[in-house]
């Protein structure tokens, strides 16, 4: 199985917790870290916009992936949520391994 790493922006910390006890409570992952405070600048509707937000790295596989995307999108305030996946391509098998045991 192909393991993807995704991540998205939440406006509050709350949120971002509420998202992650979410997905790992569907099965839609197995891990998400919610990193501190990132100062996002970018544009939106033809302004550059700023915000405080917080980032979540989710770790699951390319198999979840269409479920976790689409329960993102319901879950999130913003119009149009940043959802991106990496494929991981290296890593400790036993921790890989892990990811794809607790989906199960």
């Amino acid at each position: 199985m192909q393991e993807i790493l995704v991540m998205t922006n939440m406006s509050n910390l709350d949120d971002a917790k509420a998202m992650a006890c979410d997905l790992v409570a569907k099965k839609l992952c197995a891990c998400v870290n919610i990193n501190s405070k990132c100062h996002s600048i970018y544009s939106w509707q033809d302004n550059i916009e700023e915000a405080e937000e917080y980032t979540l790295l989710i770790k699951t596989n390319a198999d979840k992936y269409t479920e976790l995307e689409q329960e993102i999108k319901a879950l999130h305030k913003y119009e149009v949520p940043e959802i991106i996946a990496i494929d991981i391509t290296q890593g400790s098998s036993d921790y890989l391994n892990w990811i794809n045991s607790v989906m199960n």
